[in-house]
């Protein structure tokens, strides 16, 4: 891809579009009240899926863009469990029964810093709130720096079937360099110990765009990785934004590559990965031909939610913990960032929703478009709007990004169905831009 195309369109401001609208687009307008009502009307044989945040470590990695606070003591976790218990049971009390869950996933922060007594004890109380369905996915987030054995017999026992383990980088040089130094041996002692306990379904998380990163190194990484064969990975492009993460101000900005170079391990790491015979899911992800999310792509149902790619297909997601975002069938919601304003809320008896966003009929056309683009790099754009009710022209005709995008020949576009060429699947997240109404916070180049 041109050098002057890459600068154009690799806008570090532009959003990951997990959801739409995003998060910054959320309103102090919707609260607690509000969040009980929309639990209030979900339909009680509805499937939902619950997201627990946890945000704590026991070691703080520079390049991380979520909220978490480090600790080396057991008293903020055991108060933040006693919360979190609180929280589940006043969304169960909001809803018309216990909801039927078809998938967990536990992140963070990292997960494991709960003790093993204490992580079993909040999925009795979660199947004791909800109903579990016996083919429910539970997945967890793993740092394999701070993983017991007597950890993976928890999780086993507590019905765990899936692990997602920070990888980042295997270069010394890199790991040093964002405070995240972690071996060989301890990232392949863990695959094998979850193995051992019937965890199987395993995922790898990397990064590239990190100080000091190279091609070389990403593909060494990449390669180191794929050794443990992993049924999924993901490779996702370090975001630097100090002024919003201070731990990234400790990061050198002299060693982070550009545009062009962050492009050529991007695509690097694609095809060392898809050699190996995995299959290239949207912007970032890749699977085994047989893992769910390569079948839910090949079906053309593949979703898209806050954690990023998913197969799970249902409409809502419950967020519990600090920070946590819900998906409910009004709009969305999220909870109190800060752990102090979280306890206070649930300290109150109510719910910890601090912000969030009431859906329209246009918000939801635009997240379907979106949506496709990101997991299918194509949008029938008349298609969707016909099933939403709205006419398709407005929508192909008034957006300058879009015919910007064509004109580059990032974009084809025949009959309103948009396909983005495969060269140029790097900078999907500005063609779904192209849709995203509320974005006039960052400007055209």
């Amino acid at each position: 891809m041109q050098t002057s195309l890459l600068n154009k369109y690799c806008d570090a401001r532009l959003p990951w579009y997990t959801i739409y609208p995003t998060v910054p687009d959320f309103s102090a307008t919707v609260r607690a009240k509000t969040c009980e009502t929309w639990l209030r009307r979900l339909p009680p044989d509805g499937p939902v899926s619950l997201y627990i945040h946890v945000p704590f470590c026991r070691s703080i990695c520079w390049y991380c863009g979520f909220p978490t606070s480090l600790t080396r003591s057991e008293r903020p976790i055991r108060n933040y469990l006693a919360a979190l218990h609180a929280e589940i049971r006043l969304v169960a009390e909001q809803a018309p029964r216990a909801l039927p869950v078809s998938d967990v996933h536990f992140g963070g922060g990292t997960p494991t810093t709960i003790a093993p007594a204490d992580f079993l004890a909040l999925m009795e109380l979660l199947r004791r709130c909800f109903a579990f369905s016996k083919s429910a996915t539970i997945a967890i987030e793993i740092d394999p720096r701070a993983f017991t054995a007597e950890m993976a017999e928890t999780l086993q026992v507590a019905g765990v079937n899936r692990a997602s383990i920070g990888v980042q980088s295997f270069d010394a040089i890199v790991q040093r360099s964002v405070n995240r130094v972690q071996s060989e041996v301890q990232t392949a002692s863990v695959v094998e110990t979850l193995r051992q306990h019937g965890i199987s379904r395993i995922n790898f998380d990397l990064l590239f765009g990190l100080p000091h990163q190279t091609v070389r190194s990403c593909v060494d990484s990449t390669r180191t990785a794929l050794a443990m064969r992993p049924d999924r990975l993901a490779a996702f492009g370090y975001a630097h934004v100090p002024s919003y993460m201070k731990r990234q101000r400790q990061i050198d900005e002299t060693a982070l590559p550009d545009n062009v170079a962050r492009a050529e391990q991007a695509a690097a790491i694609a095809d060392t990965v898809v050699s190996a015979g995995y299959r290239q899911i949207g912007l970032d992800h890749f699977a085994l031909p047989n893992d769910e999310l390569a079948l839910a792509q090949k079906a053309g149902r593949l979703r898209r939610n806050s954690l990023g790619y998913s197969a799970d297909t249902c409409e809502t997601v419950i967020g519990l913990g600090p920070s946590a975002i819900g998906r409910l069938r009004e709009g969305y919601v999220q909870n109190e960032i800060a752990t102090v304003s979280y306890h206070e809320h649930i300290r109150a008896g109510r719910l910890a929703t601090a912000k969030g966003h009431c859906l329209t009929g246009e918000d939801r056309l635009r997240a379907v478009i979106i949506e496709r683009l990101m997991c299918d790099l194509q949008a029938d754009v008349p298609a969707i709007c016909a099933t939403h009710g709205f006419d398709p022209i407005p929508f192909l005709d008034s957006t300058d990004r879009l015919g910007m995008l064509v004109e580059d020949g990032i974009v084809d576009l025949e009959k309103g169905v948009i396909r983005i060429r495969e060269e140029h699947r790097f900078v999907i997240r500005a063609v779904a831009a192209a849709f995203d109404t509320y974005l006039d916070r960052i400007p055209l180049s």
